[in-house]
C-alpha cells in the first residue's frame, strides 16, 4: 500500500512540475511580448505622426515601399523578436539570461532611437548614423544568442534583412 501511495505522489508531483514549467513558460513569453511591444509603440509615437508630413514625402527615396507595408513588416518583426527574446530566456543559465536582458535591451533602445531621430527630430543624417549602432546590436544579438538558443539567433535574421533594407532608405534620405 505505502509503495502504491508513493507512486501516486511521485506522478502527481510529475503533472505538478509541468504545470507549474507551463505556466511559467507562459508567464515569460507573456513578459516577453509587453516588453517588445512597449519599445514598438514608444517608438510608433515618433514615427506615426511625420510618416505622411511634408518632410518625409520631400526626402522619402522613390524606392520606399507604400505605407502600408511599414507596419504589416514591423509587426511581424516584433513578433519575431518576441519569440526570439522567450526562446533565448527559457534556454539560458542565470548568467546568460544577464546578457541576453543587455542584448535585448541595447537593441530596442536603439530601434526607439533611430525613430525619435529619424522622424521625430527630423534628422534623417544623425539617425543614419545612429542605424549603424542598430545594425550592430541585431547581429551581436544572432552571434551572441547563437549558442543559447540557434532558434532565437534565426528569428531574428529578417530584422537584420529589414534593418539592413531600411539602412538604405535612410542612406537615400539623408545624402
Amino acid at each position: 500500500m505505502k509503495k502504491e501511495a508513493k507512486r501516486k505522489l511521485a506522478k502527481s508531483s510529475k503533472y505538478k512540475e509541468k504545470d507549474i514549467k507551463r505556466t511559467n513558460k507562459f508567464a515569460v513569453f507573456l513578459a516577453c511580448i509587453i516588453i517588445v511591444y512597449i519599445a514598438a509603440g514608444i517608438g510608433n509615437i515618433f514615427t506615426s505622426g511625420n510618416v505622411n508630413s511634408a518632410w518625409y514625402q520631400s526626402i522619402k527615396p522613390s524606392i520606399t515601399p507604400p505605407n502600408f507595408v511599414f507596419p504589416i513588416a514591423w509587426n511581424i518583426l516584433f513578433l519575431l523578436i518576441t519569440c526570439s527574446l522567450f526562446f533565448a530566456w527559457i534556454n539560458s543559465n542565470k548568467k546568460e539570461k544577464k546578457k541576453i536582458s543587455l542584448l535585448f535591451a541595447v537593441n530596442l533602445i536603439l530601434n526607439i532611437l533611430w525613430s525619435f531621430l529619424f522622424f521625430f527630430l527630423q534628422m534623417p543624417a544623425f539617425a543614419f548614423f545612429e542605424l549603424i549602432l542598430f545594425w550592430f546590436s541585431i547581429l551581436f544579438l544572432v552571434i551572441g544568442l547563437w549558442k543559447i538558443s540557434k532558434i532565437s539567433s534565426w528569428l531574428l535574421i529578417p530584422y537584420l534583412l529589414w534593418v539592413s533594407f531600411a539602412s538604405i532608405l535612410n542612406y537615400l534620405s539623408a545624402f
